[in-house]
């Protein structure tokens, strides 16, 4: 992988989600957190190139890990910035995805309680997801330990939320549950729509 990899644009103020998320844990969820993941990443690429170069099939091995680990917290944080946004400005889950989560999970209301309660009852830290199996032409509710991508389960991710304590500790502290409660604010559905719908052709 020749090209770096680089933060992505925060399509939004770190402000503007407030009073759902603080200014102050968007500013270092996205500057610091994010950030180092990606610096961390472009580092280990770095190294298995030089590896790859140098034909050094153990070194490769070793990496393996730092580059799952970064890669997946580059990836699943490039999606949740855009699976939220400000308050009113997110919309409504299209008619198509109203359907599907209708179909099921019961309603669209039920999903948000059944994909709450999944992802409230991670242990420590990790990912709560709407993917897509495009195998078995369904929605599901996932969670990942740390920052393993849904893509490694095979499903297309929609909608992550992170409950990894540097998402919501600042504002929050320890009681997770209200963190989830509000989240649902500022959920961008007309992004997560747009993934379902994509997921649906690709």
């Amino acid at each position: 992988m020749s090209q770096k990899q680089q933060l992505p644009p925060l399509p939004y103020e770190f402000s503007a989600l407030e009073p759902v998320i603080s200014a102050q844990i968007m500013e270092l969820h996205y500057t610091k957190h994010h950030q180092t993941y990606v610096n961390n990443l472009n580092a280990a690429l770095e190294k298995q190139q030089a590896a790859e170069d140098n034909n050094d099939v153990a070194a490769l091995i070793a990496l393996q890990s730092a580059i799952k680990f970064n890669g997946g917290g580059h990836v699943n944080h490039s999606i949740f910035w855009t699976n939220l946004a400000p308050k009113g400005e997110g919309g409504e889950p299209s008619s198509e995805l109203k359907k599907a989560l209708t179909e099921q999970f019961g309603s669209v209301e039920s999903f948000i309680e059944q994909m709450t309660a999944t992802t409230l009852a991670i242990q420590g830290s990790g990912w709560g997801w709407l993917g897509y199996d495009k195998q078995k032409k369904k929605l599901c509710i996932s969670t990942c330990s740390n920052q393993d991508p849904l893509s490694m389960t095979g499903q297309v991710p929609l909608l992550g939320i992170d409950v990894w304590e540097h998402a919501y500790y600042l504002q929050y502290k320890n009681v997770r549950a209200d963190y989830l409660k509000n989240i649902w604010q500022v959920i961008n559905w007309k992004n997560v729509s747009d993934r379902f719908a994509k997921a649906l052709i690709a």
